[in-house]
């Protein structure tokens, strides 16, 4: 049964923002960027980025960058709204839309959003497939100029949501490594000719950090650079 009252919505996604910040404090949290640091809670940290990761991921960096000048997009399905009530409780801004519902008006308002902070977006969301990238990302990168930061994670021990992406919920005291690798530009003018090749390359990358967060989650590497 979907739940759709607006106040139980609201209460369920703040008892959920409340055990996000209980329960995320217990896990020993790893970020190893591959070239320069882009964790957007650091003092002085200078550039606007556009984040992404698979949507399955979106607990970590939901917790951890909660203090930063981030818009996160969520999907504007009834599915959506618990995640995005607790999204506002831990302290982000918040776009809602996806591909079918409220898209362009969404594309707008993240336009006008990127000209003060950072945005992020899960682009195998809101349903699917899981971990295949669809072009919402790479429109608003040629729009906006704003570089594209991949980042992929690993998990010593985690939960799975019986839900199409799998949904990640780390295990108490659990070890989850981050990888960030190198902005990427997507030039101006990107259209249905050029869509495919920056598509497969932005893909490639974020498969590429999801590997790199494993191998040093399994002590392969030490570091990724």
């Amino acid at each position: 049964m979907k739940i759709r009252h607006p106040l139980l919505l609201k209460t369920i996604g703040f008892f959920i923002a409340c055990f996000v910040r209980s329960w995320i404090r217990t896990i020993f949290f790893d970020y190893r960027p591959e070239t320069k640091n882009y964790d957007p809670s650091r003092p002085h940290f200078q550039g606007r980025f556009i984040y992404i990761m698979w949507h399955e991921n979106l607990l970590m960096p939901i917790y951890h960058y909660r203090k930063s000048n981030i818009s996160v997009l969520v999907s504007n399905h009834s599915d959506g709204e618990m995640i995005a009530q607790a999204i506002q409780h831990l302290g982000f801004g918040l776009v809602r839309g996806s591909s079918t519902r409220g898209g362009v008006e969404a594309f707008r308002t993240m336009i006008k959003l990127s000209k003060k902070g950072h945005i992020t977006i899960t682009p195998d969301g809101p349903k699917g497939p899981r971990g295949v990238i669809q072009p919402g990302a790479i429109y608003l990168a040629s729009k906006t100029g704003l570089p594209i930061i991949t980042m992929g994670f690993a998990y010593s021990s985690v939960k799975r949501a019986k839900s199409w992406d799998c949904f990640a919920i780390p295990n108490p005291f659990s070890k989850v490594v981050m990888v960030s690798t190198d902005e990427i530009h997507i030039p101006k003018g990107v259209n249905k000719t050029n869509l495919e090749q920056h598509l497969n390359f932005v893909q490639n990358e974020l498969d590429r950090a999801t590997a790199l967060a494993e191998s040093i989650l399994l002590g392969n590497i030490n570091k990724v650079a």
